[in-house]
């Protein structure tokens, strides 16, 4: 690719986060070697869900976010981030609102195996 098709662009996270308001509707702000890099709001419970075929990190950027495993819990706060591997059941729990950076491959859906409501299966660029 040329750099004309291809440019380096800086991103703002304040920026992007304030671009909406919408909760658990991941938003694609930067794509990395197959992977997409997602800003997303928290609040409240969201579903029990594994993804199959891909890991995904959480990076805690503000709030406070629980992650409930089947044997225990993992409190993020921010600056801090988890890597949930393929296949682990869990479940975010967001008790006021959090926000949190997402790097995942590209096409992960944000409920994994248990679609619903919340299902998210074409993210938004902004």
């Amino acid at each position: 690719m040329t750099q004309a098709s291809n440019p380096v662009v800086k991103v703002c996270v304040e920026e992007k986060l304030a671009a909406f308001a919408d909760y658990w509707s991941p938003r694609i702000v930067a794509e990395l070697n197959d992977q997409h890099i997602k800003l997303v709001k928290l609040h409240g419970d969201f579903v029990w869900h594994l993804h199959e075929h891909e890991d995904e990190l959480f990076y805690v950027i503000k709030g406070t976010l629980v992650i409930e495993l089947r044997d225990r819990n993992i409190v993020l706060n921010p600056g801090e981030f988890v890597v949930i591997p393929k296949g682990v059941e869990h479940r975010p729990v967001a008790r006021d609102e959090v926000h949190v950076m997402l790097f995942e491959p590209a096409g992960t859906v944000n409920t994994g195996n248990n679609s619903g409501d919340l299902t998210v299966t074409e993210p938004q660029h902004i």
